[in-house]
């Protein structure tokens, strides 16, 4: 007998809808420390593209910026600048040190600790890095007018003295 039914008609799966549902923030849109967060990270993001392929993040060019303005600078000195304890700093040089970039000197006013330099080649790698990350921030800060940039700089390092 034949069969007489309809053909089954094969039903293709429903294509998943791919877009992201939009999240409820709460209340961290209107959090400081959320839009610093997020504005801190396309800042470390953008700065990679801008000083690659010499994998430094910018707490390093800023220790090699403040060992080069002040050449014989203790570590714990350069610590205090950057507000990081001693341990971390004695990190941080060691890491910059075994890649080159900075020598540990014998202090000339204090034996116990010691006079942080640039070599060479960390001489040459600011010389270089200091035109990339010039682009960067100008790039960071494209849409602020020079009075808007001076505004943020200022009220970010108002937050900063009250950390």
């Amino acid at each position: 007998m034949p069969d007489t039914a309809r053909p089954q008609v094969l039903k293709r799966p429903r294509a998943r809808d791919t877009r992201q549902p939009k999240l409820a923030l709460g209340l961290l849109p209107d959090l400081v420390g959320y839009n610093l967060r997020k504005a801190q990270i396309a800042v470390f993001q953008n700065f990679q593209s801008a000083v690659a392929p010499h994998d430094i993040t910018p707490g390093q060019f800023g220790v090699l910026i403040l060992i080069c303005e002040n050449q014989g600078l203790s570590q714990s000195e350069l610590g205090t600048a950057v507000g990081i304890d001693r341990s971390t700093m004695v990190a941080v040089i060691d890491r910059l040190e075994s890649r080159g970039w900075v020598v540990r000197a014998p202090s000339p006013n204090d034996r116990r600790s010691y006079a942080l330099e640039l070599s060479a080649e960390g001489a040459a790698l600011v010389e270089e890095l200091i035109p990339r990350v010039r682009a960067h921030e100008r790039a960071m800060v494209k849409d602020l007018s020079k009075g808007e940039q001076a505004v943020l700089i200022d009220l970010l390092t108002r937050i900063a003295r009250t950390g």
